[in-house]
């Protein structure tokens, strides 16, 4: 359940992106509320990465604004987008982590680069982390390229949640996960939702994920938002590119059991 909370740490108004020549957003106007778990999905070429990168300052807009918590990110000087940076956290889909660092080295990278603590503290902090983010202990001295496809996504997470960000930006979380691995990190996705007052903002295509995680879905098509609500009331949206999106056997709900399928 949606915490209530009139609390909006993210406000994109009137977002335009031009790749290549080619308007990808050309009015996208949004926002995420604290504590909330939002997803952000769409058909093939609408841009939800680009979205995603435009948010966390990788990939400049081409106009509108956009705001963390209340910093407007295109007025910001360096130290304030950075102040703001260390506020949030991101697991990007591959995982990104340093190949030749184990998964207490990759923790341990951030918690050095930003954390005003002794060297003790961080190691404390790194084995924290890994913990909270559900791997034992014994995951830590492993290299990515020793993790199941479910563990790099709990070092990643592990990783992204270093410096205690109040914010959470997922990539595709369980894409290549096997449904328990998936269905894992679901429950964990919540749980520090629940425990650690987190908000998360995920771009996925997991219809299972989809039904049981988000608060909100925001679906992008034709440069803008078509939609921003439930998914049970997003299914029922009338809106052609929304209904073209759900159809098909892999996007089917049963209307008798009340259950989505996913392949």
């Amino acid at each position: 359940m949606m915490p209530e909370s009139n609390d909006i740490i993210i406000d994109v108004k009137h977002l335009k992106n031009n790749l290549g020549g080619k308007w990808v957003h050309n009015d996208v106007t949004f926002s995420v509320k604290r504590g909330e778990i939002v997803a952000i999905i769409g058909g093939s070429g609408c841009g939800k990465t680009t979205l995603l990168r435009s948010i966390l300052q990788l990939q400049p807009p081409t106009g509108g604004d956009i705001s963390v918590f209340g910093v407007d990110m295109k007025k910001a000087s360096e130290k304030e987008a950075l102040s703001v940076q260390k506020r949030w956290g991101v697991m990007f889909q591959g995982g990104a982590l340093f190949s030749s660092l184990n998964v207490f080295e990759n923790v341990m990278y951030v918690l050095n680069e930003y954390a005003a603590v002794s060297f003790e503290s961080k190691k404390e902090l790194a084995k924290l982390k890994i913990a909270m983010s559900g791997l034992e202990s014994e995951a830590g001295i492993k290299y990515p390229s020793e993790l199941s496809g479910g563990m790099k996504k709990r070092a990643a997470l592990a990783r992204a949640i270093a410096l205690d960000p109040e914010l959470i930006f997922l990539d595709e979380p369980t894409t290549g996960l096997d449904p328990k691995s998936a269905s894992g990190l679901d429950d964990l996705i919540l749980e520090m939702r629940k425990n650690l007052g987190l908000t998360f903002v995920m771009v996925t295509h997991d219809l299972d994920t989809l039904r049981y995680v988000p608060d909100r879905v925001i679906f992008l098509g034709e440069g803008r938002v078509l939609a921003a609500e439930s998914m049970e009331a997003l299914q029922k949206n009338s809106h052609p590119a929304i209904q073209s999106y759900f159809s098909g056997h892999r996007g089917h709900r049963d209307n008798e059991k009340g259950e989505m399928h996913a392949e």
